[in-house]
């Protein structure tokens, strides 16, 4: 796509994927960070228990943030995917250590990741001015 608001930045330190999608999409001010899994920075899947699944998610999350010029601090949106419902409560413990209030808007999916993978989460930002 050639259109001056829209760009794909990325830092070596992003993490990113086989798969064909980018990290993120800047269109203005906006950033929309694509579904970020407990994955290495080549995109390989590096499984843990769901909190060390779920942190690793977020510091993919962080990194693809700082290579857009954002932060955690300005996600005013999240999508989550939790493969095990019986994980919401330290779900929802882990999300509060990244998200006080007031928290970004949320969703959050369960049973619906592949056996690999416990957890993954989309979010929207705005850039930091």
């Amino acid at each position: 796509m050639n259109n001056p608001l829209v760009s794909y930045p990325q830092l070596p330190d992003t993490p990113t994927s086989h798969l064909p999608f980018s990290p993120c999409v800047v269109v203005g001010d906006l950033i929309f960070v694509s579904g970020q899994a407990s994955v290495d920075k080549e995109g390989n899947i590096v499984t843990d228990t769901f909190e060390g699944e779920f942190r690793r998610s977020m510091e993919n999350v962080r990194l693809v943030l700082e290579a857009a010029g954002s932060d955690l601090a300005h996600v005013v949106q999240t999508r989550n995917y939790v493969r095990d419902a019986a994980n919401l409560p330290l779900y929802n413990q882990l999300y509060r250590e990244y998200f006080p209030q007031p928290a970004p808007a949320r969703t959050t999916i369960t049973d619906c990741l592949p056996p690999d993978l416990k957890y993954e989460v989309e979010a929207v930002a705005v850039r930091q001015k």
